[in-house]
């Protein structure tokens, strides 16, 4: 089973444009996700929030790196560590961590 990347139909919206629909095939979100789970992850046990994560992705539109976050939240590969930091909006982001463990939490659920 492959790590990243979301299925082209989870992309869009029921009657959507035509090329939205295309659009949603084109994209490649394993590359992205990819991309996206390493930045977080570059930023350590402190986390980071989306204006770090979309600073050092500046060569990406806003919604090719935002859209990953919940694609990666969904397969346990960051996760939301309750806090907040102000972004440059001077609005409180949610700070995220890379999930170092996913897999090991799971096998010791039941313990």
């Amino acid at each position: 089973m492959a790590v990243y990347g979301t299925e082209p139909y989870k992309l869009y919206r029921t009657g959507a444009p035509d090329t939205s629909v295309a659009a949603a095939y084109e994209v490649n979100t394993s590359r992205l996700e990819k991309m996206v789970h390493d930045v977080i992850r570059s930023f350590g046990d402190k986390g980071c929030i989306s204006d770090d994560v979309r600073e050092v992705m500046s060569d990406f539109a806003y919604s090719s790196v935002t859209a990953r976050y919940r694609s990666l939240e969904e397969k346990e590969l960051i996760r939301y560590t309750g806090e907040k930091r102000k972004g440059l909006s001077g609005r409180g982001q949610r700070v995220m961590v890379v999930d170092s463990h996913p897999i090991q939490r799971d096998l010791w659920a039941g313990f």
